[in-house]
């Protein structure tokens, strides 16, 4: 009777934590985000998730790999990647053949650009402003007043999207509340804020250089909208992964079976 193995890949980002529970390397069992990030409860949080729903333990891991800014602090990891190798690993496996990949979590942009072996050759990140990122889509929200789940519908309703041109996020949102006081429709306005995302994120993207098949990642790419606004931006069709906010979990959990299986 065959053995299963089971490994855990727990990504430790700046607003969320996430975990994944892998079966022999091949499927996922189970994943989890909780909206907790580092530098607070986040790791304990999601690994109490995980378990309760898959009905495994700790002690059912063969290995336990962390990424992400807080992995250092994962008290449970046997090892620590860093989350580029991570998201490489991840969108190869849901994507298999992707050259570039765009990632928008919640509070940074990713580029990583592939070689056709799937080795990272070159990225780029974007983490010291919000601009691009799923807090910046988060705050026009609010300040459209529109549920951040809807706002890719508005996108999609936009006859003449407005120029939103500030890169910062806190004057984006008073250009923002100056093209509400003139009447702009807010279809417009949430068009303009997805272009400008794009446009930032994108920046990114040619920084690394743009491969002939895009998949993007990260909570960003949830949003409908930010996915055809980076198309058009770049010219290229944008994939989403299957999982796409627990890629880089789902890299360290396939590592983890590597470094057992090796």
């Amino acid at each position: 009777m065959t053995h299963t193995m089971y490994t855990l890949g727990i990504d430790v980002g700046s607003s969320s934590s996430k975990a994944v529970i892998l079966e022999d390397g091949k499927k996922i069992l189970h994943h989890r985000v909780v909206q907790v990030g580092t530098g607070s409860s986040g790791p304990d949080k999601v690994l109490k998730e995980v378990f309760a729903h898959s009905g495994l333990s700790i002690e059912d891991m063969a290995n336990i790999i962390a990424t992400g800014y807080g992995r250092f602090n994962v008290s449970v990891a046997k090892g620590e990647i860093s989350e580029i190798t991570c998201h490489a690993k991840g969108a190869l496996f849901q994507c298999p053949g992707t050259t570039t990949i765009l990632d928008i979590g919640g509070q940074d942009v990713k580029a990583i650009k592939l070689n056709d072996q799937g080795l990272v050759m070159q990225f780029a990140m974007n983490d010291k402003c919000a601009a691009g990122t799923g807090r910046f889509l988060d705050v026009m929200s609010k300040v459209l007043e529109i549920p951040i789940s809807e706002m890719g519908d508005w996108y999609f309703r936009s006859k003449h999207p407005a120029k939103v041109s500030s890169t910062c996020t806190v004057f984006a949102e008073s250009e923002v509340i100056s093209l509400l006081s003139k009447n702009i429709p807010k279809e417009d306005i949430v068009a303009g804020v997805h272009k400008s995302i794009a446009s930032k994120a994108c920046a990114l993207v040619r920084r690394v250089g743009v491969g002939k098949d895009l998949t993007m990642t990260g909570g960003g790419s949830r949003d409908a909208g930010v996915v055809d606004a980076v198309s058009k931006e770049l010219g290229v069709p944008a994939h989403v992964a299957e999982y796409p906010q627990v890629i880089g979990a789902l890299g360290a959990a396939l590592i983890a079976y590597e470094k057992v299986t090796r």
